[in-house]
């Protein structure tokens, strides 16, 4: 069975009306971002099916992938930086997990859409199978 992205350019344009990302770089970013989630559940999705998990689960993936394809999208140079912190003249930035930025498993993404995730309770170590 061939891998499927958890949202489709068509779903993430009803999901992010007014989002930027070029139609030709859409898939990947898609893709990209599935492929975190996937991470972020331990592969839970990809072991039950998405069309085996409830509507609520699945359109609260759907959202979330959507949400973090533009998150990635319009933060990738700060994602892909090497460098975990700088300063310049006295004024420093630190990369890494803030009050509104969660990071864990290398993957970087916007607290509330991470909690937002959570709701599907798929993330934690110990989901109820």
């Amino acid at each position: 069975m061939r891998y499927e992205d958890y949202a489709t350019p068509e779903e993430f344009g009803e999901e992010c009306p007014g989002c930027d990302i070029a139609t030709e770089e859409l898939p990947a970013v898609l893709k990209k971002a599935s492929r975190h989630i996937d991470s972020l559940t331990y592969n839970r999705i990809v072991g039950r099916g998405f069309s085996n998990l409830t509507v609520f689960q699945q359109d609260i993936i759907r959202e979330v992938v959507c949400q973090q394809a533009q998150f990635e999208y319009d933060n990738a140079e700060v994602i892909d930086s090497v460098l975990s912190s700088y300063s310049i003249n006295g004024v420093s930035m630190q990369f890494g997990s803030a009050w509104n930025v969660f990071a864990g498993k290398g993957i970087a993404m916007r607290r509330d859409v991470y909690q937002l995730l959570c709701q599907t309770g798929l993330c934690c170590g110990l989901a109820v199978r």
